[in-house]
């Protein structure tokens, strides 16, 4: 390699195809040059984003491949750490979808310390809170370990630390997910108990969880319509003959009858009855807020759901009710997507078809901003700048077919409705205003970003023009995947270069859209911070990092 004449060598402005001289980076997926997350960092992005159809650049088994080594770096360095963390993140609800919190729980039970293990079997009920949970992690754990006896014994306990009445819910509703059914996992768990009442429903599961299993069951314990036998020992929940009697049943009025009566969901309704307007209006009026969420359409389509309808109305107030929403862990991402969906009146796949009642998508607009933690403002001139490359639009999040640049559009409107001082732009090979503002819906908003034209990525953008511009910004939020290369300075010296010329405090917080390694905020200086782009924390954690006071040195002197 020749040598570098001294003319272009700069520790002020480098090319984004070379690395900063003394910098430590690492070439990223794009061909540019990025800092590499350590494991930590790259540990929360998983958790948050996880890999579901990987990125432009990098396939999702080679994310997912990078991404578990990464996690396995964790374990062996502080086990107890990722358990508690995974732990927190799925607990709180600042993950869109928890499958990247199980496989973390299951990997840990997997490669972890004695500690860390039994840690991690302490966790399972915190991470696994529903019979799918439990089946998404059985099939992780039996592709990563044996079945030994310390997660035999996680799992038994998950069944019998619940109340016969509960674990029947969960049995009836999540009978089977991944190629698993809940009678699979009790042939390799074996749980033990003194519990007459937990025994009759682990008997029925293990049977078959039919009518023949219900009638074996019947025989073993003596279980019938009363609650129970004339021992005196517990019988089958209500539940469970409920269900089994909506198998037989050939009358609607019989279903939406055992809907009311005995509160079953919609997993326990035989497919034929699935098109009946009767029986949702029923499985409506007890239906958990995710549920509803997911089925609108479903609900539209029969006319449950029409303008000016008493359940159109009791629906609107609950997607407007900010503590039901943070009670059912409804996350922003849901709601955008389920507001995306719902506003085009058809869904990505199949013959599906509706008219959206206006009423519910203004609800779920509303919804959205409510369900991220309450931002405290910044209270400065903030540069909102949104990456609308073409490896933004490439990437899509938690497998749907929203991308990252999309997505990034709708994070960016939260800072923006609690900012107002906020000035929104976009980027790719140029630099643009981007015609949306706050209080603007989402659909609008979502479809003028993807209009935008799009080319290569140069995150360096935002601070070059408000320097040669000469903006006073307080702080820049950059929304992207960190894949730039386009340009002729890296980011971070393009700010240093805004704090020497034009706001010497200005600090900038970059936000990753996608799970893979890379980030333009430079580790050494402190007034650059990296957050995970769709943590439901996220803009709160923005507005404290751009709130603080202290002073930002440039790095490398004046």
């Amino acid at each position: 390699m020749p040598p570098i004449p001294i003319q272009t060598f700069s520790v002020r402005a480098t090319p984004q195809t070379d690395p900063i001289p003394g910098s430590g980076q690492r070439a990223n997926s794009a061909g540019g040059y990025s800092w590499e997350l350590d494991d930590w960092q790259r540990l929360d992005r998983f958790l948050i984003l996880g890999c579901d159809g990987g990125t432009y650049s990098v396939q999702e088994q080679d994310l997912l491949k990078a991404n578990y080594e990464s996690v396995s770096r964790c374990l062996q360095a502080d086990g107890l750490r990722v358990v508690h963390r995974l732990a927190d993140i799925s607990e709180s609800g600042r993950a869109a979808r928890n499958e990247a919190a199980i496989f973390v729980l299951a990997l840990a039970l997997a490669q972890g310390d004695p500690g860390t293990r039994k840690a991690a079997a302490t966790a399972l009920h915190r991470v696994c809170r529903t019979g799918t949970h439990l089946l998404h992690f059985a099939a992780y754990a039996d592709a990563l370990r044996g079945w030994g006896r310390g997660l035999r014994r996680a799992l038994s306990d998950w069944y019998l630390n619940q109340s016969p009445d509960d674990l029947a819910y969960q049995v009836v509703k999540y009978r089977q997910r991944d190629g698993w059914s809940q009678a699979d996992v009790l042939r390799r768990a074996h749980p033990r108990t003194a519990s007459p009442a937990h025994q009759a429903v682990l008997r029925w599961v293990a049977a078959g969880s039919n009518e023949l299993g219900l009638r074996a069951v019947t025989r073993k314990t003596g279980a019938g319509p009363q609650t129970r036998n004339y021992d005196g020992t517990p019988r089958l929940p209500a539940l469970i003959h409920a269900f089994d009697a909506a198998k037989r049943s050939t009358a609607e009025g019989e279903i939406v009858r055992l809907i009311e009566e005995y509160r079953l969901p919609r997993e326990a309704i035989p497919t034929q009855w699935l098109n009946s307007r009767r029986v949702w209006a029923a499985l409506l009026a007890q239906m958990p807020l995710t549920a509803l969420i997911r089925n609108l359409a479903k609900l539209t389509v029969l006319g449950v759901l029409a303008p000016g309808s008493d359940d159109a109305r009791r629906v609107t107030e609950l997607l407007r009710d900010p503590a039901q929403l943070k009670r059912a862990r409804v996350h922003p991402f849901g709601l955008l997507l389920a507001l995306r969906t719902y506003q085009q009146g058809h869904g990505d796949k199949g013959a599906l078809r509706w008219t959206p009642v206006p009423k519910i998508t203004e609800a779920l607009d509303e919804a959205f901003y409510a369900s991220f933690a309450q931002v405290r403002p910044a209270g400065k001139p903030l540069l909102l700048a949104l990456d609308v490359s073409g490896s933004m639009d490439g990437s899509t999040l938690h497998g749907s077919s929203l991308t990252a640049r999309e997505a990034s559009a709708a994070m960016a409107l939260v800072t923006a409705a609690t900012e107002p001082g906020a000035t929104l732009m976009a980027f790719s090979d140029g630099f643009v205003p981007l015609d949306i503002k706050p209080g603007m819906r989402l659909d609008e908003v979502v479809r003028r970003i993807s209009n935008l034209p799009f080319d290569g990525t140069d995150c360096a953008l935002p601070m070059n023009w408000a320097r040669q511009n000469a903006k006073s910004f307080g702080g820049f939020v950059i929304y992207t995947d960190s894949e730039t290369w386009a340009g002729d300075i890296h980011p971070a010296q393009a700010l240093r270069n805004y704090r020497r010329q034009v706001f010497g405090d200005a600090r900038c917080v970059v936000v990753g859209m996608t799970s893979e390694g890379f980030t333009i905020a430079d580790p050494a200086d402190r007034g650059m911070l990296d957050v995970v782009g769709f943590d439901a924390a996220a803009p709160a954690f923005i507005a404290d990092f751009l709130r603080a006071e202290a002073h930002c040195e440039p790095v490398g002197g004046d």
